[in-house]
């Protein structure tokens, strides 16, 4: 039974208990999918649930998997950093990126005479708000950076005086 195990392991990347779990919380989310969704309109959402699963496994996820890996290689840390620079990066990037997938309709102005009529609004403004809370995000985050840099180079900085 442990070569068993220890071949899964090896195949699977986790423990039986692990996929054990991963499949009862698939069939769990399936069933109450089902539930929610009634008879009628089941197969439809099932086939927009796989498209989404394509279109995030087969066209978004090397997307983004790429972008990271080039910010890696620009943003590499140095051996004296306390304050990892990357996630300060990452963070709002992602913000910017699902504000901007949820969005994204409003800010190409797809569908502007239905928008119209819908909200008595335009779309005009979508892209702007758009730059701006992305903008909003990216100051944050960079303040955030200095803040902790500037703190961890205190913290550093009478240790090294003790030392002399």
């Amino acid at each position: 039974m442990t070569e068993l195990a220890a071949r899964l392991r090896t195949g699977y990347g986790a423990g039986p208990r692990h996929l054990i779990v991963v499949t009862a919380a698939i069939v769990l989310a399936g069933w109450v999918a089902l539930r929610l969704a009634g008879e009628a309109t089941a197969g439809r959402m099932l086939l927009w649930f796989l498209g989404a699963v394509i279109a995030h496994d087969l066209v978004l996820f090397p997307v983004y998997a790429t972008a990271d890996r080039m910010l890696r290689a620009v943003v590499r840390p140095g051996t004296d950093r306390r304050v990892a620079l990357l996630n300060h990066v990452r963070v709002p990037v992602l913000a910017s990126a699902l504000l901007f997938l949820v969005f994204a309709p409003g800010i190409l102005r797809l569908g502007e005479s239905t928008h119209l009529a819908a909200t008595g609004q335009d779309q005009r403004p979508y892209l702007a708000r758009w730059l701006l809370l992305s903008a909003a995000l990216f100051l944050l985050s960079a303040l955030t950076y200095a803040i902790r840099a500037l703190a961890g180079r205190r913290q550093v900085s009478p240790k090294r005086s003790e030392r002399a």
